[in-house]
């Protein structure tokens, strides 16, 4: 029997749970009512609309820019794809689709072929990079938008097509016959070995085929290759797949470790993602490449990697989305991909950098600032933060774009012309690995620039104009043609040939990209660019040093991290001194 004091609190209990229970069933019955209320406005004012508006109105377009705007406001993840564009989920998720395997893109002339897949329909018909559309089949797109030419040149696998096409340089246009095919994007560009025995894998993103496909590269570069250690990339690496990361952390870590945990609203859905298999290689020393661009799954597997102590990271930190997105089936065959829950790597920390759920007041979000993040620690004691991203061990600076090759690459016409040019006039040329752009074609380069009258706009100089108006407004600049804003001046105003002197290196090395990827594909783009690479280089001078790895790994502290690591920078350099 219950005294008098026990059966109290048990009521006191019972009242309590009868009333925060009442109050959750009336609040998700009040938004219940408040969904129901707001279609059904929304039904009424799209029917009113379209029955009333002066003109007609495309009530598919209108309707699919309200959907667009309100899923806009929630995070950049949360997406509808009618039925019409389920073909661009597939490809998210497979890396397939059938086609002719080609990139295009709308030029002011119409609309041309970017780059063409090795092996693929479009590169075995003869289409090269430049070539111009005039007709698919019976369908004339010299005047097409790239959406209706990708609509003509996809279709079902084995099925024919006729392109005519005019080739820059050539008065005549050329036909051909492309048959279509089911392409397959690879998703590891490119693997092979650096400095004899250390083993490299660029992966470009996580479908369910990302995690065979290093699997395979990795078992060839270790039973046939003999690497002591290995590289995996993951810069640029946007994610997909949350599956595919944890298979792929599941190579090197033992069956059964915990690589994520997920939570969100519908508790019935939170999830605790473990290996499930035993790993191919646990000892295997191994870094990985993140940077600015990695984010999501890529985030996972190099953020589990670090939290395990299994692998050094190197580079820039990374992008910072610890979101996990959903397919939900939509009425018509349409789905929508919504952000269910956030994720949490083996520390307990979540990289997710914005905050989406709480807004300014004009309706932008902010970054979540470095004071209001937590410590979080390895499997040996390693402090490591949330809220920002995956911070790598070692940090190579990424190097400062110049604006004049910023603008090269954004004007890419000049660019990409001047390769379709060079092209028909080098029916070959050297092996990837000896490839390089000589001083004379750099200097053709700049002559072509020249004729087709590049303009490149300069921060600075805007700079200097607004200061200059700003001394003027002030009262400080007296002299309308003060000598010190005109030798300012003079150092700020774009000149194509001291400019091109004086980033030679760099413009060389965008050049030489672009050319290597007209014979050898996206493979040669990436054998090329590897070729001065300061990440690699650090990870590849790290790995040659097992001590510096090992401590590394098991360096413990319970300072804030910049001490942490400040204290690898000195490592890093010590190991850099007896490489030399």
């Amino acid at each position: 029997m219950l005294n008098w004091i026990q059966q109290k609190r048990v009521a006191g209990i019972l009242a309590f749970f009868l009333l925060t229970g009442n109050i959750a069933v009336k609040a998700q019955n009040d938004n219940r009512f408040e969904v129901s209320k707001q279609l059904e406005i929304f039904n009424a004012l799209v029917k009113e609309v379209e029955m009333f508006y002066v003109d007609s109105i495309d009530v598919d377009k209108t309707v699919r820019k309200g959907i667009d705007a309100m899923l806009g406001s929630l995070d950049p993840y949360t997406e509808y794809y009618p039925e019409q564009d389920m073909e661009t989920m597939k490809l998210m998720t497979t890396g397939e689709y059938a086609g002719v395997g080609a990139y295009i893109t709308k030029r002011d002339e119409g609309v041309i072929v970017s780059e063409v897949f090795e092996n693929m329909p479009a590169a075995l018909a003869g289409l090269m990079a430049g070539d111009r559309f005039l007709t698919i089949d019976t369908v004339n797109v010299e005047k097409a938008a790239s959406d209706r030419v990708s609509e003509l040149l996809k279709g079902p696998p084995n099925t024919k097509l006729k392109i005519k096409f005019q080739r820059p340089g050539e008065k005549k246009p050329r036909t051909v016959e492309v048959i279509r095919k089911q392409v397959m994007v690879d998703q590891v560009i490119y693997y092979g070995v650096r400095n004899n025995d250390v083993g490299y894998i660029y992966l470009r993103g996580f479908t369910d085929k990302s995690a065979g496909e290093v699997k395979f590269a990795f078992e060839d570069l270790r039973k046939n290759h003999q690497i002591k250690s290995l590289v995996l990339d993951l810069r640029n690496n946007g994610g997909g797949l949350l599956e595919s990361a944890v298979q792929i952390v599941n190579m090197f870590v033992p069956k059964g470790k915990e690589v994520l945990s997920t939570k969100g609203k519908i508790r019935q859905w939170d999830r605790v993602y473990r290996t499930a298999s035993e790993p191919i290689d646990t000892v295997i020393p191994l870094a990985v490449l993140i940077n600015g661009g990695s984010a999501s799954a890529a985030e996972i597997v190099s953020g589990a990697l670090q939290d395990m102590d299994r692998a050094v990271l190197v580079g820039q930190r990374s992008f910072g989305k610890g979101l996990v997105q959903s397919p939900r089936d939509l009425p018509y065959n349409g789905q929508v991909k919504v952000t269910i829950s956030k994720y949490y790597i083996p520390s307990g920390r979540c990289i997710q950098q914005i905050d989406y759920s709480h807004r300014n007041p004009d309706g932008s979000v902010a970054h979540i600032p470095d004071s209001l993040t937590s410590v979080f620690y390895t499997s040996k004691g390693r402090p490591v933060r949330d809220g920002g991203g995956v911070t790598p061990d070692f940090v190579v600076a990424e190097p400062k774009t110049p604006t004049l090759l910023y603008y090269m690459a954004s004007d890419y016409n000049i660019l990409f012309d001047f390769v379709t040019d060079y092209v028909q006039k080098h029916k070959t040329i050297a092996p990837i690995d000896e490839f390089v752009v000589s001083d004379e074609d750099f200097e053709a380069f700049k002559s072509y620039a020249k004729e087709k009258n590049f303009s490149y706009d300069r921060q600075s100089g805007k700079l200097l104009n607004s200061l200059k108006d700003a001394a003027r407004f002030e009262g400080y600049l007296e002299d309308e043609d003060s000598v010190t804003f005109q030798t300012l001046a003079a150092k700020l105003t774009p000149d194509i040939d001291r400019d091109f002197e004086r980033f030679k290196p760099e413009i060389k090395a965008l050049l030489a990209s672009e050319i290597t990827k007209r014979y050898y594909y996206e493979k040669g783009e990436m054998i090329q660019d590897l070729k001065a690479d300061p990440v690699l280089k650090k990870a590849l001078e790290i790995l040659s040093v097992p001590a510096l790895i090992e401590e590394t790994l098991t360096q413990k502290d319970t300072n804030e991290i910049p001490q942490i690591n400040s204290k690898r920078n000195i490592v890093a350099n010590r190991a850099n001194l007896s490489m030399r």
